[in-house]
Formats: C-alpha cells, structure tokens, sequence
C-alpha cells in the first residue's frame, strides 16, 4: 500500500466512525478536521500530520524516528502543536490519528 492510500483508508474509517469527522481540503493537502477545525493532514511528501496539543503524546509522536515539527511553510516556522510522521511509521497512524481527534473532543 503506498502513503496516499493508507491515509485515504485511515481517514475514511474515521469518518464512518464518528460524524464529526470532516474529510477536507486544507493548506493545498487532504485533511481531517472535527468540529470544523483540522486536526490531521496528509503532506504531500507521503507524511501524515497530526495536532497534538498534549505534551506527553506530541514529545511520544517526536520521538519516532523522522519525525519532526510541521512546517508547511518550509521556512522554519513550524506549528508547535502539529508532528510531521513518516510513512516508515504507517503502522503507528491510525493511533496517532485517534489520538488527535480525542485530543481536540477533550
């Protein structure tokens, strides 16, 4: 399976799931938003992007190799909250994603 299709498959189950998940466009990429904020995004490098406003799961989702700060800009101005995963990590999304959307309910 490649990025975009594990990333359609994440998003698509999350929004058969709950019915505040939105699936979007926002910032030029496919996105999840809940309660019409985004709060997970697919870059267009094959990486996943969550916000993750707890400090203890941002610095776990840090500590996964490649991962980093997400700078959609790419002029060093990342969103604090926001962690850019690699694909090398595909197997870790669905929970990152599930986190995220609890994170922005709670």
């Amino acid at each position: 399976m490649n990025p975009r299709s594990r990333y359609d498959e994440i998003a698509d189950d999350l929004a058969a799931r709950d019915p505040n998940v939105e699936l979007s466009q926002m910032m030029g990429m496919p996105c999840i938003k809940a309660g019409g904020k985004m709060v997970i995004g697919y870059e267009r490098t094959g990486q996943m992007v969550f916000k993750l406003p707890d400090e203890a799961e941002h610095d776990k989702a840090l500590e996964l190799d490649g991962a980093k700060l997400f700078d959609p800009s790419g002029r060093g101005k990342p969103f604090k909250e926001w962690v850019q995963v690699p694909y090398a990590h595909e197997s870790e999304w669905p929970k990152l994603a599930t986190t995220a959307l609890k994170l922005r309910a709670g």
